[in-house]
């Protein structure tokens, strides 16, 4: 059986709307509404969905960016069975049992998430001198040789981050994030910035480093092709909810829940009746602050019925791991509804 490194139960992250003279809370933005996932030591889960549907938010609450409203998220340090759930640990307890070194973020936007003012050397140099207790010669070989990991040499040391292209820029930010010997790491929409040529540059040194280094990804994109290149497993998300996960392939070449269907349809294709087969959705995501009942997907499902409209289907598994909340996912299954 893999080993579990992550597991969140019922996480929640709502931020609040606020109104009035006295400012009070009037309302919450249900970001994340309750999602169950569990992540396996070693592997690169994909996290796919429209703009706005929680992605981001849980790759920041997963690691403690953002305090969860409420749920658990359980992690497994390596060489342990018992779990720890951080998410109501405070931030002095995750640094006293050296749980913040062991996650770490790579940001969408490079430029923004780095010092302007800072040299290569010293941004790469901070989290090191965070965790452990270096001589300066030690120290600066251990940046050197990150610096080498990532495709980059030591001419680089003393320049700052305006004076490099964005895949050096990218480089620079996964240097950082694996400085502190990390064994999970968010990767925000990495590659979403980039040129496709550069894209599959970092790709290829993300999976390199993630057999060498021994990592587990969370890796968050809209972009499928990537996902599908470098995941092992994929998850759907639709308005703070996940609402099917499984096997990469399997997902590609299997999907159960019509919102999969649609975004698997929407991939560019050569094939002129492939493209006639395209699904478009019509109208427009419900808003996060009221939420309806039922299946949130509903209004914009071709196939939804009474009972979606009224219950709101649980994520079941179906077999082999892979997860559907769908009331009339068997019904769709192999028809001609879809496509």
């Amino acid at each position: 059986m893999p080993e579990k490194i992550l597991e969140l139960k019922n996480l929640k992250k709502h931020y609040p709307v606020l109104g009035g003279i006295l400012r009070r809370q009037v309302n919450s933005v249900r970001a994340l509404d309750g999602i169950d996932l569990d992540l396996y030591r070693g592997e690169c889960l994909g996290l796919v969905g429209e703009s706005g549907c929680g992605k981001t938010t849980t790759g920041k609450a997963v690691i403690r960016l953002h305090d969860a409203t409420c749920g658990k998220i359980n992690f497994y340090p390596k060489g342990s069975d018992i779990p720890v759930d951080i998410a109501r640990m405070g931030r002095g307890e995750m640094k006293k049992r050296d749980i913040r070194r062991k996650l770490q973020m790579v940001f969408q936007d490079p430029t923004t998430s780095m010092n302007p003012r800072m040299l290569v050397k010293n941004i790469i140099a901070e989290p090191i001198r965070a965790c452990e207790t270096l001589s300066s010669r030690e120290l600066d070989e251990r940046v050197r040789s990150l610096l080498r990991l990532v495709g980059l040499n030591d001419h680089h040391l003393l320049r700052y981050p305006h004076e490099f292209s964005g895949g050096q820029r990218q480089r620079l930010a996964i240097a950082r994030a694996v400085a502190a010997n990390p064994e999970f790491i968010v990767l925000d929409e990495p590659t979403s910035a980039l040129d496709v040529s550069v894209q599959a540059q970092i790709l290829n040194l993300l999976k390199d480093l993630q057999q060498k280094l021994d990592m587990t990804y969370l890796f968050i994109t809209h972009h499928l092709l990537v996902v599908r290149y470098i995941s092992t497993r994929l998850a759907v998300m639709y308005l703070g909810k996940v609402v099917e996960i499984a096997e990469t392939d399997g997902l590609f070449n299997n999907p159960m829940h019509p919102y999969t269907h649609a975004l698997l349809s929407a991939i560019p294709d050569m094939d002129v009746d492939a493209a006639l087969k395209r699904i478009v959705l019509t109208g427009d995501v419900p808003s996060p602050l009221d939420p309806l009942d039922g299946c949130r997907f509903h209004p914009r499902c071709p196939f939804a019925t009474d009972l979606c409209r009224k219950d709101e289907p649980v994520l079941e598994e179906v077999g082999g791991g892979h997860k559907v909340a769908c009331h009339r996912k068997f019904e769709l299954v192999g028809s001609d509804l879809l496509f």
